[in-house]
C-alpha cells in the first residue's frame, strides 16, 4: 500500500458501507476506520480477513456441530467450517475451511465456498458461484454463475448472472489502483473488487483486478470495468 497516501473519502468504510455497524460485536468482520477497506485483504495485516476469520470459526466450531448436513461436502483440512443453524445450504454445495456462513444466509446448489470466505447474515451465494478469500457483507448477493475472488461486497450489492470479479493480473504481479488517472500500488498481488452498498452489476460484466465502485453504482451488461470510482458511477 502507498505510504502516506491520502485516500479519497469514497475508499473508506464510512462511504462504501454506510449502513454497516463497524463497532457492533458479533459475527461480522471489523475494518480499521480511516484506512482503505481493502487492507483487510492483506494476509500479513494484523486485522486481516484470514486472522479475523480464524478467530471466529475457532471460537464457534465446538458448539456448532451441524455443519455436516446431508448432501453437502466439507473440507476442514486447512481450518474449521462454521455454518449457523438458520443458514440454508442446498445439496451439492462444497465448503472449504476456514469459512463462515452467517444466519439466514443462502448457499445454493453447486456453490463452491473456498477458504477464507466470510458469508455474512442474509447473503446469497448462488448456483455454481465460487467465492474465495472474500467477504459478502449482510445482504450481499452473488446468485448466478459468479466468481468472487479477494473481494468485498456491501449490503444490497447484486451480481448479475455470469459476473466475474477478477483478482489476478495476467503477469501475476502487484495490483495497481487507478485513482484520478494515477496508478497507485495496492500492496496486494491478489485483489478483486470492493463494491459499495447497492451497487448493481449487469450480466456477464467483468471487473479487472483492483476495482472500487462507490455506493449505488451501476455496471451495464457485458462491460469491463477498471479503476476506482465514486458513488453513483455508471459504466457502459
Amino acid at each position: 500500500m502507498a505510504v502516506g497516501m491520502e485516500w479519497p473519502e469514497y475508499t473508506l468504510i464510512s462511504s462504501l458501507f454506510p449502513s454497516f455497524d463497524n463497532t457492533k460485536i458479533g459475527p461480522n468482520p471489523h475494518f480499521i476506520d480511516g484506512e482503505p477497506v481493502w487492507n483487510i485483504l492483506d494476509p500479513d495485516s494484523k486485522n486481516s480477513l484470514k486472522s479475523q476469520l480464524l478467530d471466529l470459526v475457532n471460537s464457534r466450531h465446538e458448539r456448532n456441530q451441524k455443519n455436516h448436513r446431508r448432501g453437502i461436502t466439507i473440507d476442514e483440512t486447512k481450518g474449521p467450517v462454521v455454518v449457523e443453524d438458520s443458514a440454508n445450504i442446498e445439496e451439492s454445495a462444497h465448503l472449504i475451511g476456514p469459512c463462515y456462513v452467517g444466519e439466514n444466509a443462502q448457499i445454493r446448489h453447486g456453490a463452491y465456498i473456498r477458504e477464507n470466505s466470510w458469508i455474512c447474515s442474509d447473503a446469497v451465494v448462488g448456483h455454481c458461484s465460487e467465492i474465495k478469500h472474500s467477504i459478502l457483507l449482510p445482504g450481499a448477493k452473488a446468485p448466478h454463475f459468479n466468481y468472487v475472488g479477494d473481494s468485498i461486497l456491501g449490503k444490497g450489492v447484486n451480481l448479475g448472472a455470469g459476473v466475474k470479479l477478477s483478482n489476478l493480473r495476467n503477469d501475476g504481479t502487484e495490483v495497481f489502483l487507478k485513482i484520478d488517472g494515477t496508478r497507485v500500488p495496492s500492496g496486494l498481488r491478489k485483489f478483486g473488487a470492493v463494491l459499495g452498498e447497492n451497487t448493481q452489476l449487469g450480466c456477464n460484466s467483468v471487473t479487472n483486478p483492483g476495482v472500487i465502485l462507490g455506493t449505488n453504482s451501476v455496471v451495464w451488461p457485458n462491460t469491463t470495468v477498471t479503476g476506482v470510482h465514486p458513488e453513483q458511477s455508471i459504466h457502459r
